[in-house]
């Protein structure tokens, strides 16, 4: 059964990819979605065995390769982590597959666009069930692939094709990063194996490597590496650019990338490797301040975004940030239970969104929306509930996780602890005033749309709304019903998945009353906030005009794009071009290489020609030069055969004899 949890959504994407032609619509469709939901229904039972009846699981498959002290073979690894994400990928993959046969139903290659779904599912399942990082980096090199697949899904579109380039280059960063950490992983344990590792961490605890003459702690070096592949994935600072253009794609890959597959994984592996970053405390504090920066950054360029799914897409970047942060002081429980919560509401925003998209004619500027709210009255009722949801309104799901990992980070009395607390709790008035921006200007204002688009607006149909009414179930209740199961006082629901520390468990308990209530209090100047600013515009633009340059950098992202392009990207081509192409391809390969080579010899032969007169005396004077040069090589040869090789003495006398014919 465990195995079926795999490869149900393999078989899936086979059939569908390799028979939809035969299968058609329907059919493939129909075979996809009934997959991933087998595969939900089993993983539903491998979490009650695993997590719940506290059984982990692994399987040993069979041999892969083996090289020396080097093997790697096909096992997959059930533990409490692994079930809980599970749980996440199949659930909200399988609504996503249900969304997408009524959302795609006018494409005529839906056959194609189920295929890449179910093979991102199994990507995503291979990796979060690997017992060994070389089989992880599997899964996580296939996720980018499904990335890309999915995001170029509409390849006849320019900006498809770039987005999807720059989602597998800036993804090829963080990569090498991880494939680096998995080599330091090898050099030191002298295996890949995750129980191996983890067992042995604290007997390396203070084993050192040599960089470039300098002994490094190594297990913060390897830390530090495996977080790179995690910000290139998770689209932290320095590596998030892919993210937002990753919306070129249809919503429904939005969705399952932001919810529950690509961007989770540098989370998801954060946690599994937890044994090894408790052993790297300075690797822990860079995680925790990128984490922070990255929640900031998201956040405060969400404010001013117009389109409606980038704001979203900046949303998700900043709530990866939340979890990031938990993970980097201590709190993986924490961390992946905020991932389970957003999984939730984040697909119930984004698939919102392509309904509110779709009923307008494939609309995605909001300055173009307003008064939808009596066109789409269910559709507003679930974005409001999403949103509701991801600004931790209280006793919705976000409110579980949201506010706890601030809690825990103001409860841990450290310097980046405290930078991250206080960053966290100002980008939560940001998230409230984007969140209730995207209401007022979408649902609640006067309309803006053109009269074409309004006319046909209509409500989604039954295939396009089961889903939501599902995820906003779970954006209501699964926060409350998991929180003393996952991270509540005492629980050892994680058992060995992950670490935790008893001493940090309780602290969040005893902070100030003040610090509790905060998030709340700035949630809700957030939201008045965007309606001041949002119902208001003629007031405010008087107000905000002299902050114009500031909110053009916001609106441009902080410029990351440009520094990118003018300091990076311009110079690479013009590196391609001016001194690789134009110096090294046509300049010194075509001279010295064998066309060039070829060439010159062609020339000297059509120029020898002209030594052709018809005189004899000349051609006697040719012999007379050939014999005294062949005579001077082989009485200085003694002198020159540490230059020259037989092989060269041959060539001189085929030299000699060709010139003497000619």
């Amino acid at each position: 059964m465990y195995l079926l949890i795999v490869l149900f959504p393999l078989l899936g994407s086979l059939f569908a990819g390799g028979f939809g032609r035969f299968l058609g619509y329907r059919g493939a469709a129909l075979i996809t979605t009934s997959c991933v939901f087998f595969s939900f229904l089993c993983s539903t039972i491998a979490f009650y065995e695993v997590a719940l009846c506290a059984s982990p699981v692994t399987i040993n498959c069979s041999d892969w390769f083996f090289c020396e002290l080097f093997d790697a073979s096909w096992g997959f690894w059930f533990d409490s982590l692994t079930v809980v994400m599970l749980i996440v990928i199949t659930s909200i993959s399988t609504l996503v597959h249900l969304y997408s046969v009524s959302y795609m139903a006018d494409d005529p290659h839906i056959p194609r666009f189920m295929a890449y779904l179910s093979i991102f599912t199994f990507f995503m399942l291979m990796l979060v069930t690997a017992n060994n990082f070389i089989q992880m980096f599997l899964g996580w090199e296939g996720v980018g692939l499904a990335s890309y697949l999915l995001i170029n899904f509409w390849f006849t579109r320019l900006q498809a094709n770039k987005s999807a380039i720059k989602a597998m280059l800036v993804n090829r960063v963080g990569d090498f990063g991880l494939a680096l950490g998995i080599m330091g992983i090898f050099v030191v344990f002298k295996t890949i194996d995750f129980a191996t590792v983890f067992a042995c961490a604290a007997h390396v605890q203070n084993y050192e490597i040599i960089i470039g003459g300098y002994p490094c702690h190594a297990l913060t070096i390897i830390g530090i590496l495996l977080f790179v592949g995690a910000v290139g994935k998770s689209a932290q600072l320095g590596l998030h650019t892919w993210l937002p253009d990753a919306m070129e794609g249809p919503t429904p890959v939005s969705a399952l990338i932001h919810a529950a597959t690509m961007v989770t994984a540098g989370v998801f592996m954060i946690s599994r490797c937890s044994p090894l970053f408790e052993y790297a405390p300075d690797a822990l504090v860079t995680v925790t301040i990128i984490g922070a920066m990255t929640t900031f950054f998201a956040a405060t360029t969400g404010l001013v975004q117009n389109d409606l799914k980038r704001v979203i897409a900046y949303s998700t970047c900043s709530q990866l940030g939340y979890m990031i942060l938990a993970c980097g002081i201590s709190h993986y429980s924490v961390g992946v239970f905020h991932l389970m919560n957003h999984a939730f509401f984040k697909a119930l925003l984004f698939l919102s969104a392509g309904s509110v998209i779709h009923a307008l004619s494939d609309e995605q500027d909001m300055r173009k929306m307003g008064g939808m709210v009596q066109l789409l009255p269910l559709t507003y009722t679930m974005m409001l509930i999403g949103s509701l949801s991801l600004v931790a309104f209280p006793f919705l799901t976000g409110f579980y996780s949201k506010d706890l990992i601030l809690e825990v980070a103001y409860s841990k009395y450290t310097i980046n602890a405290n930078f991250a607390y206080w960053l966290g709790a100002t980008c939560v008035l940001f998230t409230s005033y984007y969140s209730f921006r995207v209401l007022f200007l979408t649902f609640l204002t006067s309309t803006n749309a053109y009269k074409a688009s309004v006319k046909n607006v209509h409500e989604s149909s039954l295939l396009l709304c089961i889903p939501l009414i599902i995820l906003a179930f779970g954006s209501i209740f699964v926060g409350y019903f998991a929180k003393d199961m996952m991270v509540g006082l005492g629980t050892d629901f994680w058992g060995n998945a992950i670490v935790q520390h008893p001493q940090y468990s309780c602290i969040s308990e005893f902070i100030p009353q003040f610090h509790r209530n905060l998030p709340i209090i700035l949630t809700l100047f957030g939201a008045l906030l965007a309606f001041l600013v949002n119902d208001f515009s003629m007031l405010t633009k008087k107000i905000l005009k002299p902050f114009r340059t500031f909110y053009i950098f916001l609106n441009q992202r902080w410029l990351f794009d440009k520094v990118y392009h003018d300091f990076i990207i311009k110079k690479a081509f013009d590196f391609g071009y001016e001194i690789s192409f134009k110096t090294f391809d046509k300049g010194f390969l075509e001279i010295l290489g064998p066309t060039g080579i070829i060439k010159t010899i062609l020339q000297v032969i059509k120029q020898s020609k002209s030594l052709q007169s018809g005189y004899v005396y000349h051609y006697a004077l040719l012999m007379l030069i050939g014999l005294t040069l062949f005579i001077t090589v082989i009485g200085l040869w003694t002198q020159i055969e540490w230059v020259l090789d037989q092989r060269i003495y041959l060539i001189i006398l085929g030299g000699i004899f060709l010139s003497n014919i000619i």
